[in-house]
């Protein structure tokens, strides 16, 4: 009987001590999986933090002023002002201005024949010529502040400001254009002429200045 209490007794330990092991493992690998979960939704935080902060908008205000000078006198300054977004990737979208009007331009005809004794050319149809302000702007963010991609370009009819009358050609007004496109790196509040060109044919320099401000 005590042989066989004593058998009895080791085989229950050694059960037990199965069991424990069994349970321990369990535990391990629970605690095991629980840590590689908690390490994922940590991984997939941190990331989806690092989305936001590349996506997240910074507004801001571009002040843009096209100002013609006549030698040292200034005889127009246009100010405009774009609403820009601005993020790290450069994919906030582009802020556009389209401010202009339709001139018309008669166009001349050769004429078919000698109808009603006309020998000259005839007027043909009216053609209609865009001027304006055209302006373009995109900023990203940067370290050094603000990454800001500027494109102006304008059309207007030739007016001599001395005697106040229009160049033409043939009595067909005279149109001038100009387009800039360059690339700007600006803190908040700072400011910065974007380009100066001289005019060919009057004379006229032209001076675009850009001011950026981050809005509040």
């Amino acid at each position: 009987m005590k042989r066989l209490a004593s058998v009895c007794g080791l085989v229950a330990a050694l059960t037990f001590g199965v069991v424990d092991t069994a349970r321990g493992q369990d535990d391990a690998a629970q605690k095991k999986q629980q840590a590689s979960e908690a390490a994922k939704e940590r991984d997939l935080a941190k990331a989806q933090a690092v989305r936001d902060d590349l996506q997240r908008l910074v507004p801001l205000s571009v002040d843009v002023t096209v100002t013609r000078y006549q030698g040292e006198k200034k005889i127009s300054s246009m100010p405009y002002m774009l609403a820009v977004n601005a993020n790290k990737l450069g994919q906030a979208g582009p802020a556009l201005l389209r401010m202009g009007a339709k001139v018309p331009v008669p166009t001349i005809a050769a004429p078919s024949g000698n109808p009603g004794g006309v020998t000259g050319p005839m007027p043909g149809p009216v053609n209609y010529q865009d001027i304006g302000t055209n302006i373009d702007c995109t900023a990203k963010v940067v370290d050094e502040g603000f990454e800001v991609r500027i494109s102006v370009s304008d059309t207007s009819v030739y007016a001599n400001i001395q005697d106040n009358a229009t160049p033409t050609v043939g009595s067909m007004p005279v149109f001038r254009s100009y387009q800039s496109t360059n690339t700007l790196v600006l803190r908040d509040g700072q400011s910065r002429e974007f380009t100066a060109a001289t005019d060919r044919v009057s004379g006229e320099v032209i001076r675009i200045a850009v001011v950026l401000k981050v809005v509040k």
